[in-house]
């Protein structure tokens, strides 16, 4: 049903041009921001469009912006040998790099990060070439950053270094195992106020994660403050034998955290 009054159908045009140009803006600046920050992360590299080779999975609007899960998909006929998850307006935008060794199978990735603000969220596949693609999602989010932890401090630190993993068997013959690993840490940031004391909290968090089998490389994660409290990886691999899975765990203090996980398996 059209308007009977041409001003106020002028004056809705107007605002639907506003809200549209200011849609248009927004992208643009978002589109700027990423091309700063890839060029910070990825000096001297070019860092193309990787739609329809990796997808990235969010929810749109957080329902924890302190604990966003992520999925990073990868096309099973790519070569890729990094993952580089960024957080684009957070603090610090990369949330972890990623370096896989010769028993990863890449293509399916899932963490758990903190988003500060409504953001874009990139997935930057390094490809055996030595070219980079990304894809984005944006995400609803806000004040993940400085969210307070979900346990005491002392609490968290007494059981600092602490692991889980479990693994699922390949639902057919020749897939890869999948594995759930989960590490006890605070992952301080330096955001964080105490309630009590109304100071920060220091930064303490995980650095380098590294999980081998058999003395073989599955993959090894560079971490940073945007890693949600209790770091959460789930990936795949091809397991060269029967040994027992090392996990070797290192965060900004410098203490280091080693579990071996035998290879016993659930039915996924």
């Amino acid at each position: 049903m059209g308007m009977k009054h041409p001003a106020l159908a002028m004056l809705c045009l107007t605002a639907i041009g506003i809200a549209q140009g200011r849609a248009e803006e927004t992208e643009a600046n978002r589109a700027a921001r990423w091309q700063e920050v890839a060029a910070a992360i990825f000096p001297g590299k070019t860092v193309t469009d990787g739609t329809g080779m990796v997808q990235i999975d969010a929810p749109p609007r957080a329902m924890d912006a302190a604990l966003v899960p992520v999925t990073i998909t990868i096309r099973p006929d790519a070569k890729v040998v990094g993952l580089t998850l960024v957080i684009d307006d957070n603090p610090a935008p990369v949330a972890a790099k990623f370096r896989f060794g010769e028993l990863a199978d890449p293509h399916v990735l899932k963490t758990r990060v903190r988003v500060d603000q409504y953001t874009l969220i990139h997935a930057v596949a390094e490809l055996q070439d030595g070219s980079f693609v990304s894809t984005a999602r944006f995400i609803k989010a806000a004040g993940g950053c400085s969210a307070p932890g979900t346990t005491d401090s002392a609490e968290a630190l007494a059981r600092i270094g602490r692991m889980k993993m479990r693994l699922a068997s390949p639902a057919g013959t020749g897939g890869p195992m999948t594995a759930d690993l989960l590490i006890s840490h605070p992952n301080f940031n330096g955001m964080q106020m105490n309630p009590v004391t109304r100071l920060y909290t220091p930064a303490r968090y995980v650095q380098t994660v590294r999980v081998t089998e058999g003395g073989k490389s599955i993959f090894t994660m560079e971490g940073d403050i945007s890693l949600a409290e209790d770091p959460a990886v789930t990936f795949e691999f091809h397991p060269s034998g029967n040994a027992p899975i090392d996990v070797e765990v290192e965060d900004s203090a410098k203490a280091i955290f080693k579990q071996s996980f035998p290879m016993e398996t659930h039915a996924s």
